[in-house]
């Protein structure tokens, strides 16, 4: 088989877990941080002239989310259609003060799935989804929410979390909106046929493959175990939340072994300190299998991205945990673009400049994990890269630090399962008839919202 024949047949069966085909004919920009990624996406709304389709997981009412939402109500009063879907869990921070502002405004703004007491699994499913696209041209999509904690504040010394973007011209953008107008459906909205996007026109050379990721559907998780399967020199993956399903970890574990240098870029402090502990609990079985483990020493890394040798590149909304891969509604692209690939490795040298390794050292008869500070880890460009004041104070304390990071991780996950349950047992002995109670209400509960689920005939495609 020669080599056309090999690339053909791994973008076919890439092609084919995702569930998606490569639409050519565009060009791709990589965004990285919101003070970047923000102006461009602003811009963008403000060029509109017939449609603004905004789709965010979070939404927040703050400088950022009014910014926003005031570029939004702007384009409505003026004629524009604007739709606005987010979801009613993520963005519960978004008062009815701005909701009604937008409304009033013009703007059609729906919350995706609500509650609803008998739909037990239903309910889970989340719309974790991150994408802008407008007539103007052009598709936004990444990890970035709307939120002050992605702008950072400098006027305080406050750094922007990080996280990646990627701008979209060209056919796949119409993609993307159609993906859009999928999911408005299903949270109930309608879009008149004269307001369907049309033909965007071929911007560039990229191939795109647009994921769209679904509950139950695993895309994403196939589409990195493929990476990883198919990877010859490199896999490098930075994700936020990363508590790899069984069959992707063992995907790590197996490329590693077989030569192939697998780094992750993960947190060092997070969000949820529960998810970041989770992970570690793997540290040591991927270190022994020879991934090399960095996290990073800024305020929160939120980015989802992966390159495999240089130049297959995912960048989009899915981490890489089970809540993710089969619970949520995603949105990732999937290119086949050495120049991107090389824009992508480049920012991951410039994040392990900023981050830690974490390390099998020695020590006391028995080998731990440990966090080693880079001593020449060297960005592409000779420029001085910033560092949060936390990573500067930590560089200066010392070269290693926190030692113990899976046993301590452990702790942190089983020491308050023990309380939970043992608080709860006391409660059963102290408060029997109460308990009994609540117990016997909740397995009601369950058992209705069972039977209405057995009973429901609904496929999702």
């Amino acid at each position: 088989m020669n080599t056309h024949a090999v690339a053909a047949l791994a973008e076919r069966s890439l092609a084919r877990a995702g569930g998606t085909r490569f639409i050519p004919g565009n060009a791709t920009r990589l965004l990285l941080d919101g003070p970047q990624v923000y102006p461009a996406m602003l811009e963008a709304i403000r060029r509109a002239k017939r449609w603004v389709h905004l789709e965010n997981y979070i939404i927040r009412d703050d400088a950022t989310g009014r910014l926003f939402c005031a570029a939004l109500m702007e384009r409505a009063q003026a004629g524009v259609s604007v739709r606005l879907l987010t979801d009613w869990l993520g963005s519960r921070g978004l008062g009815r003060g701005l909701a009604s502002d937008l409304t009033a405004a013009g703007v059609e703004l729906r919350r995706f799935n609500p509650p609803r007491f008998l739909d037990l699994l239903g309910n889970v499913s989340r719309d974790h989804r991150k994408l802008l696209v407008t007539d103007a041209g052009g598709a936004f999509i990444g990890g970035l929410c709307i939120g002050d904690e992605w702008a950072g504040e400098p006027e305080r010394g406050i750094p922007p979390w990080r996280d990646t973007a990627i701008q979209v011209d060209g056919p796949a953008a119409m993609a993307l909106n159609q993906a859009f107008e999928q999911i408005w459906t299903l949270a109930g909205g309608s879009i008149p046929a004269a307001q369907y996007a049309g033909e965007f026109p071929s911007a560039g050379d990229a191939e795109v493959g647009v994921i769209v990721g679904k509950p139950r559907r695993a895309r994403i998780q196939r589409i990195v175990e493929l990476l990883a399967a198919g990877a010859i020199d490199r896999l490098w993956i930075t994700d936020a939340y990363l508590v790899a399903p069984r069959s992707l970890f063992q995907s790590l574990l197996d490329a590693a072994r077989s030569g192939v240098d697998v780094r992750l870029l993960l947190p060092g402090a997070s969000d949820l300190p529960i998810v970041r502990n989770l992970s570690r609990i793997g540290y040591r079985a991927l270190i022994e299998a020879g991934v090399r483990i960095f996290e990073w020493g800024g305020p929160m890394l939120h980015a989802k991205t992966i390159v495999a040798d240089g130049a297959w590149c995912r960048v989009g909304s899915s981490n890489l945990n089970s809540s993710s891969l089969v619970g949520n509604y995603e949105l990732d692209v999937l290119l086949h673009d050495p120049d991107l690939g090389g824009q992508l490795e480049a920012q991951f040298r410039r994040d392990m400049a900023n981050s830690a390794e974490v390390q099998l050292h020695l020590r006391d008869g028995g080998r731990t994990l440990e966090r080693q500070l880079p001593e020449a880890v060297h960005p592409p460009d000779p420029a001085p890269l910033p560092r949060s004041r936390r990573f500067r104070e930590a560089r200066r304390r010392t070269g290693l630090a926190v030692r113990g990071l899976a046993s301590a991780a452990q702790r942190s996950i089983f020491g308050p399962v023990a309380v939970g349950l043992t608080v709860l047992g006391l409660l059963f002995i102290v408060l029997p008839r109460t308990m009994g109670l609540v117990v016997a209400a909740v397995c009601a509960w369950l058992a209705i919202g069972a039977t209405v689920q057995a009973f429901r005939n609904r496929v999702d495609l």
